[in-house]
């Protein structure tokens, strides 16, 4: 791979000279411990995918669509923002994004940690299936949505119809709420919670405090048929 070379212990990438695929075939092969460093990226789409070796990526630029999707270990830090499906479907490790991410971060994601330091577009966390997620600032509108285990943070403020369908995930958020989505509640915010959320902010580096965000969730009023709440399906 000609785009190759190495400096200050990292294997830099540079795809203004080699593809998207061979950068994703190297990270695939690379041995644990491997670090390597993307250069201009120029919003290219599915960098740095199916990485499941623990290595330490960073990109420094844009990326576009499905940056990190399946991720399942290691770290991918992006120092820029990304576009659609940002770690989609990601399973463990790390995904940090300093910018803003587009819509469907973290969808249907098992697990693993994704921050955005930035906003979010619609469908942040859309079906998150274990994941967490920590946004720094806003998330649009049906984020969350028929969420159905994981922890999404946001720090800003959210959009319409938050944690519409949720199952059992949980949402804190800091801002406002333009409104909820079909069964989903404001919760008292507990002793366990808090200290739950200590945490992820810990993890994430976020300096906010537990003490200022809201939780919400299921008011588990659809998890079974009933002709009262058809409004609600």
């Amino acid at each position: 791979m000609e785009a190759l070379s190495t400096a200050a212990e990292a294997t830099v990438v540079d795809l203004a000279e080699g593809g998207v695929r061979a950068l994703n075939s190297a990270l695939h092969a690379a041995a644990a411990g491997a670090r390597y460093r993307v250069a201009n990226p120029r919003g290219a789409h599915s960098v740095a995918v199916g990485i499941d070796t623990e290595i330490d990526v960073v990109v420094d630029g844009h990326v576009g669509y499905y940056a990190a999707g399946m991720h399942q270990r290691g770290t991918v830090t992006i120092h820029g923002s990304a576009g659609t499906g940002l770690a989609e479907n990601m399973m463990s490790g790390t995904v940090h994004v300093t910018g803003d991410a587009s819509q469907s971060a973290g969808a249907t994601a098992h697990g693993g940690l994704l921050v955005v330091d930035g906003s979010t577009g619609a469908r942040c966390g859309i079906a998150m299936k274990g994941v967490d997620i920590v946004v720094g600032g806003d998330v649009g509108h049906m984020s969350g949505f028929m969420a159905q285990a994981g922890r999404l943070v946001i720090c800003g403020d959210a959009g319409d119809a938050l944690g519409d369908s949720v199952y059992e995930a949980r949402f804190y958020v800091r801002g406002s709420v333009k409104s909820l989505g079909a069964d989903c509640v404001e919760k008292p915010m507990r002793a366990e919670h808090l200290a739950e959320l200590a945490g992820l902010l810990t993890a994430a580096g976020r300096p906010e405090a537990p003490e200022e965000f809201r939780r919400y969730g299921s008011a588990r009023t659809l998890y079974h048929f009933h002709s009262a709440n058809t409004h609600a399906y």
